[in-house]
């Protein structure tokens, strides 16, 4: 039985794919062709349990790569809720770069999976721009930023973080490029 979005999981079972998918995760940043069986023993179930969750390789990267999409657009709103506007853009910004670090370890994973003649299509990152408009307009309304800043425009900013190599040193170059964007969108703010 495969798993369908809408059919709620079992706690256990929930358990097992999240498992899964964080294993998933550093075993294919690390080898993009790492065998699914070395996953399922890392995760420690049973191949069963792992292809009933994932079928093929395929859908597991892909729903690793929605997975951590997911996450970080999810800590948007309740970053807002626990922190001014200015620090909860610049705060998830961080999490974005972590996210682009691993994206981009998962690159290969992700163009293998997504090459096949046939094969599916790499999701397109609708979470994260919803995400980041919502706290843009936070940030407008609060006259932190400059106003009419799109989504699309603050995406295309920042899409310096997907040129950066994941490296050990990766984190302070990411900030200073998340720094630079966060000094543009203040530029011509209402409240300086």
């Amino acid at each position: 039985m495969q798993h369908h979005d809408d059919a709620p999981l079992r706690s256990d079972a929930q358990r097992n794919r999240e498992r899964i998918l964080d294993v998933a995760l550093t075993e294919l940043t690390l080898r993009p062709d790492a065998p699914l069986s070395a996953i399922a023993r890392k995760a420690g179930v049973g191949q069963g349990t792992f292809y009933r969750n994932f079928p093929n390789r395929e859908t597991l990267v892909l729903e690793l790569y929605r997975h951590e999409m997911r996450q970080v657009a999810d800590s948007a709103a309740p970053l807002l809720q626990a922190l001014p506007p200015q620090q909860a853009l610049r705060t998830w910004m961080d999490r974005l770069a972590e996210f682009a670090m691993a994206k981009a370890g998962l690159a290969d994973a992700i163009r293998l999976a997504t090459s096949a003649p046939g094969g599916p299509a790499k999701p397109a990152p609708t979470p994260v721009t919803e995400a980041a408009e919502l706290l843009l307009r936070a940030n407008e309304e609060a006259g932190t930023i400059r106003p009419g800043v799109t989504s699309d425009d603050f995406l295309l900013a920042i899409a310096g973080l997907w040129q950066i190599t994941p490296s050990d040193d990766w984190r302070p170059r990411a900030a200073r490029l998340l720094d630079l964007v966060m000094d543009g969108l203040r530029a011509g703010a209402a409240r300086l």
